[in-house]
């Protein structure tokens, strides 16, 4: 794949199935990530790769986060809760391991995380595997940061699915630049 296609052509697929990305598609695909913008060389990402049970056990922790704010929440929200890691064969938290009170902002150290996710992204689509970058409440609750050791200055910039796409790609509209550059050349 060219690199103009790379850019131009990614897209989301949020239905994904199996099989698993080989050893050598992950291996890539976190040498990716590796190479984010990364100021001062903290290298202030964390991945956490979840698959197989893996990801059942993922789905026992967002559900024990949405009882943790419901004790009374419906057993069909519980199972909606569990189900959600099931829908791509690799989810990878990633996480911004932020160094406190460094010279590098806190912002940058976050930014270069969601950077490593980008590259992620992009990495798998060049393999031909569809991915997903989710966030959602499970991204940002205090029980799923304690259950997964989170520091206190420690984000979680989401949830990378990864797998096979179930669907063709859609028609993607077609934006302009020009409705999103402001030009200042005095």
């Amino acid at each position: 794949m060219d690199a103009t296609a790379l850019l131009l052509d990614r897209q989301s697929h949020g239905k994904l199935d199996g099989p698993a990305p080989t050893a050598e598609q992950m291996s890539m695909i976190y040498r990716a990530a590796l190479r984010a913008p990364d100021h001062g060389e903290l290298r202030p990402w964390r991945f956490v790769e979840y698959t197989g049970a893996g990801r059942e056990t993922l789905g026992a922790l967002f559900a024990r986060a949405e009882q943790a704010d419901n004790p009374d929440v419906s057993d069909k929200t519980l199972d909606k809760a569990r189900s959600k890691p099931l829908r791509a064969p690799v989810v990878i938290a990633v996480v911004a391991a932020v160094k406190a009170n460094h010279k590098v902002p806190r912002i940058e150290q976050v930014i270069s995380a969601g950077c490593a996710a980008h590259a992620m992204l992009y990495a798998a689509h060049a393999q031909g595997l569809g991915a997903m970058w989710r966030t959602g409440d499970f991204a940002h609750h205090r029980h799923v940061h304690q259950a997964m050791g989170l520091g206190r200055d420690d984000e979680l910039v989401g949830f990378l699915y990864l797998g096979h796409c179930v669907r063709g790609d859609r028609s993607l509209k077609s934006l302009d630049p020009a409705d999103f550059v402001e030009r200042i050349s005095t």
